[in-house]
């Protein structure tokens, strides 16, 4: 004999309410508007007993309490209240759940690279060349089964940006129009200053990548979709220094790696100062530094001085300064006043 799923006899058990209680809400429906006396007596209780259902029925919403007495609300509204209430309830079950499944797929991914580790040797492949490390990116992107490919990278140094900027942009530019790469980038703050990063950066950008600066930048990697991973043959040095020698290894799990540590360094970095969010900061920090006070800035801007303040404090926040004299000489060395 299957066991059948039991239904509650009392449709308002599901909505929180007890028998006892479902009564007395009847009761006071009845009598619309009664003291506990009056319903103690209605329900032939101890008035202490339907003092207290009657406070829970108060908080459940589905009457009201004026100068001693206990008023019915209409019932479409009082229970759509807590229905509603149940709704959201099982709306946020529901959105947990989904985020549950989500996260399979994640766990899936851990599984494969987990086996391929245990099961199988690590595909790694040496290279030398700038033209090829450029060129391979574009080559597994073409030969992708489902592209755009997310390409993350980490530039450390100023020699390797040079020859980025110079170069090797282009194609990668090309093949995020073309929707084969997405490209995002964290560079060194410095090499902003260097001659065509900035357009060529703000070319890579419109095409549909991001970048991001660092103070310093540990080492050049990257990763290409979840399956290639690039590796410096010295790990913290610079590229033309050694040839550009670098290694090709197709396993997750190190893309898996490289990637949370790109993550950890997304975190940190800050946007391009050109693409700065607000250009109310960047437009007072420039005022000020003509020599402008508050009042003058307001002024010129248009706004408030308690505006101006605002954008002060937005700046110090977002370069990490102690001092507007600190949020100046910051804003400064990473490019925001050119």
């Amino acid at each position: 004999m299957h066991n059948q799923p039991q239904i509650a006899s009392d449709p308002f058990e599901t909505l929180g309410l007890d028998p006892a209680q479902t009564a007395l809400y009847s009761a006071v429906l009845r009598l619309h508007r009664a003291t506990r006396s009056d319903l103690a007596q209605a329900m032939d209780g101890p008035v202490d007993m339907v003092g207290r259902q009657l406070d829970d029925l108060v908080k459940l919403g589905v009457i009201d309490v004026q100068s001693g007495q206990y008023l019915a609300r209409h019932p479409a509204a009082a229970l759509g209240r807590v229905i509603a209430d149940r709704l959201d309830h099982l709306a946020e079950e529901s959105r947990r759940i989904d985020s549950a499944l989500g996260s399979i797929r994640g766990l899936i991914r851990d599984y494969d690279a987990g086996r391929d580790y245990r099961s199988g040797p690590f595909t790694v492949e040496m290279a030398s060349g700038a033209d090829i490390l450029y060129e391979s990116v574009v080559g597994i992107a073409v030969q992708s089964q489902s592209p755009p490919l997310k390409l993350v990278t980490a530039i450390p140094d100023e020699r390797t940006m040079t020859d980025f900027a110079r170069k090797f942009a282009d194609p990668w530019i090309d093949a995020q129009k073309r929707n084969l790469l997405t490209v995002h980038a964290i560079i060194p703050v410095s090499t902003l200053l260097l001659p065509g990063v900035r357009d060529q950066l703000t070319s890579l950008i419109d095409a549909g990548g991001m970048v991001r600066t660092l103070d310093r930048v540990p080492s050049w990697f990257m990763t290409v979709g979840p399956e290639v991973a690039g590796l410096p043959a010295h790990w913290g040095g610079n590229l033309p220094d050694h040839a550009y020698n670098f290694y090709l290894v197709r396993t997750s799990v190190v893309v898996g790696v490289l990637c949370s540590l790109f993550d950890e360094l997304w975190a940190r970095a800050v946007p391009l100062p050109w693409s700065h969010r607000g250009d109310g900061v960047t437009q007072v920090l420039r005022l000020a530094a003509q020599g402008l006070c508050d009042e003058s800035i307001a002024r010129q801007l248009g706004v408030s001085v308690r505006t101006v303040r605002a954008r002060f404090a937005d700046a110090m926040t977002e370069l990490g300064a102690q001092s507007r004299f600190h949020a100046g000489v910051e804003a400064a060395r990473r490019g925001w006043l050119r």
